[in-house]
């Protein structure tokens, strides 16, 4: 039975009964309460507006979204009826609180959680422009030119039918021409993309496109506005102010077809009629979400295509092993550029050079003649694994990795001249000690940017060097010859592409203790080739076996099989499912116990910084649903418990540490 928190019983029916969800992070109330509707509001509470509700406790009011208006509720008695309605706007759009609800049940979180990541903070002014502005008359566009690199009607007959695609992106750079905007350069993923959404408009559908940062949605949206008009593109993103970000998400809730793109969160977005959903990159960690309840981008826009039977598409020159299982129970259909020009990787060993210029660059021979040819001719990129002077540093005389003595993170020098200072906390390390045998000289370990910037420039005299990373963002780069010194991710377009690229540090980026490390070292690597000119050398250093083959054979889906094969044997995700249940251990266990279903590995409890232990379980698809059930409701037990304070006038407070749970958490496996 639900009812309004403060409702008193009494007989009789309710005339009409608004459900609403209060928005509150406290698990036990997501659920719709029963509240009446007054006189007053019954022409503005309708399903979608924001309203304010009375509470049980201390006459408080709290902020709620009306999701249902019912001709009765489910309580019989006198309900509390709305205390207001704030906006006439319908906010909370039927298909979004539909997949709010089973996201969240899924990963055993709360819908809340989700539908504040879906709709904005109000802005009254920009609703108040909105309400007096008049309606903009419908956009007609002219037929979509074919998209023909996967052959002539392939992706368009797929978006038609609601088809699911795992797509290969061409690796190559293209120039676009976007309306009232000088021509420039993007990769060719993008321009397909912007082509699935144009025959996506042209069927009176929406198109929602989600890409893991900043620098991919503006490639992506150079190519929107080459093919589709301004009026048509939404950009949805956090990096928006809050009015920017509120006005386009208005804008979203109109019935004209549009293209929207933006972060991990816009796969939210409203879209009455929608008709294609589209991922670049999926398996890029920056669409994971990091709030509770941790749902990513990719199972949410799984989620959303089945609910809206709308076209799905993963794009990506690498695969990830989930899309790969995906492809395998035939959930989706791979589809391939037809035909495939393979880019051109020459894979060599880490070995001493016997050219003097090269051996003071740190790279063979066969790196630098290339990057020597090809400099006479345009730019350059070279892909390092870290930023900084030294990434690492060590004690001189142990070898012992160098820790910060206020919180124990390791050091780093940015700069050659710069004092070493602490990764975690940036404390500098001038009167620094070994901990283990009390040396006070460093030891350089590793070359990161403006380190590799330095020997590249001694070895190439008189070449511009261009150095990319988080702290110097370089989105693009002209055609003349230059050296660009970037970090995995960080890489500019360069216009025409580069006529040569060079991947160092691989020994370094493979050495790293991760589950994904060969996945996530082929996409940095294929998404560096990908930026290269059209027959245009790349070198990858210091990589050999299974990695190095399959970039050079451009066969990902192979060894994305290959490894899905290795995680069934060993029941680890994607070929399983995995839940983290973190808290003391009376909560974990309590939590283990609640999710006795058949089938599941319980590993640990393993101890975190006390009082807290966590605990991994790993079950198969089949049981999810039963598992997030399980998990969700000792979530709201442990959440509703209560035990007195010693000596406190404030009563009962919540039992700590808070349990946690965390469905298909890749944490665990990850490098710390």
């Amino acid at each position: 039975m639900i009812e309004a928190p403060g409702s008193t019983p009494a007989s009789g029916p309710v005339r009409s009964v608004a459900k609403v969800l209060i928005d509150s992070s406290v698990p036990q109330l997501d659920r719709l309460f029963d509240y009446g509707i007054p006189d007053q509001w019954v022409d503005a509470a309708v399903p979608g507006v924001r309203v304010r509700v009375p509470l049980r406790s201390a006459g408080r009011v709290a902020d709620g979204i009306i999701v249902e208006i019912a001709s009765r509720g489910e309580y019989v008695g006198t309900l509390s009826e709305l205390d207001s309605v704030v906006s006439p706007i319908r906010v909370l759009a039927p298909e979004v609180w539909a997949l709010a609800r089973r996201a969240a049940d899924r990963a055993a979180g709360s819908a809340t959680d989700i539908v504040r990541l879906a709709v904005p903070k109000r802005q009254v002014r920009v609703e108040a422009a909105l309400l007096a502005a008049e309606q903009a008359p419908a956009v007609v566009t002219s037929p979509p030119a074919p998209i023909e690199s996967y052959g002539v009607g392939v992706l368009e007959s797929a978006i038609a039918g609601n088809e699911r695609l795992a797509v290969d992106a061409v690796p190559l750079v293209r120039e676009v021409h976007p309306a009232d905007a000088e021509s420039t350069w993007v990769g060719g993923w993008a321009v397909t993309m912007a082509a699935a959404a144009a025959a996506t408009i042209a069927g009176r559908r929406s198109a929602i496109l989600a890409v893991p940062d900043y620098r991919d949605q503006e490639q992506l949206h150079s190519a929107l506005l080459d093919v589709l008009p301004g009026s048509q593109v939404v950009r949805l993103d956090a990096r928006q102010s809050n009015p920017d970000r509120y006005r386009a998400f208005l804008r979203c809730l109109g019935d004209e077809p549009i293209v929207i793109i933006g972060n991990r969160s816009v796969v939210y977005a409203p879209a009455r009629t929608l008709g294609l959903i589209a991922l670049w990159d999926d398996g890029d960690p920056l669409h994971s979400e990091p709030l509770s309840p941790y749902v990513h981008a990719r199972d949410a826009a799984l989620v959303r295509q089945e609910q809206q039977s709308c076209a799905l598409m993963f794009f990506g020159h690498s695969r990830s092993t989930e899309v790969e299982r995906l492809v395998e129970i035939g959930w989706l259909r791979s589809v391939s550029p037809r035909p495939l020009q393979l880019p051109k990787v020459i894979p060599t060993a880490q070995q001493s050079s016997e050219d003097r210029l090269a051996a003071q660059a740190r790279i063979p021979s066969t790196a630098w003649k290339i990057a020597r040819t090809a400099l006479e001719t345009g730019p350059v990129l070279v892909q390092v694994a870290r930023p900084g002077y030294a990434p690492r540093l060590t004690c001189a005389d142990c070898q012992q990795t160098a820790r910060c003595m206020r919180c124990e993170g390791p050091l780093l020098q940015k700069t050659a001249r710069s004092v070493p200072a602490c990764a975690w906390c940036g404390a500098l390390a001038a009167a620094w000690k070994c901990q283990h045998c009390e040396g006070e000289k460093l030891r350089f370990v590793g070359v990161g940017t403006i380190r590799t910037a330095e020997d590249l420039g001694r070895a190439f005299p008189g070449i511009r060097i261009i150095v990319a990373d988080g702290e110097h963002q370089v989105q693009a780069v002209g055609s003349g010859p230059a050296l660009v010194i970037a970090t995995r991710g960080a890489e500019p377009i360069a216009a025409g592409g580069y006529r040569a690229v060079l991947l160092l540090d691989g020994e370094r980026m493979v050495a790293r203790e991760s589950l994904r490390v060969g996945e996530d070292c082929l996409r940095w690597w294929s998404n560096a080739v990908a930026l290269a000119a059209g027959g245009a050398p790349s070198v990858l250093v210091g990589v050999g076996g299974a990695l190095a083959s399959t970039l050079v054979t451009w066969r990902h889906a192979d060894y994305a099989r290959s490894e899905l094969a290795d995680r069934r044997s060993l029941r680890f995700p994607p070929a399983i499912r995995v839940a983290t249940v973190t808290g003391s251990v009376e909560a974990v266990e309590a939590a283990v116990a609640a999710s006795g279903v058949s089938g599941i590995d319980v590993l640990g409890p393993v101890d975190l910084e006390p009082p807290l232990v966590r605990t991994i379980l790993r079950f198969d698809y089949a049981n999810g649903t039963d598992v997030a059930a399980a998990l969700r409701s000792e979530l709201i037990r442990s959440a509703t418990s209560r035990r007195k304070r010693a000596g406190s006038r404030q009563g009962y407070a919540p039992a700590t540490p808070n349990l946690r749970i965390r469905l298909d958490d890749v944490e665990p496996f990850l490098d710390s």
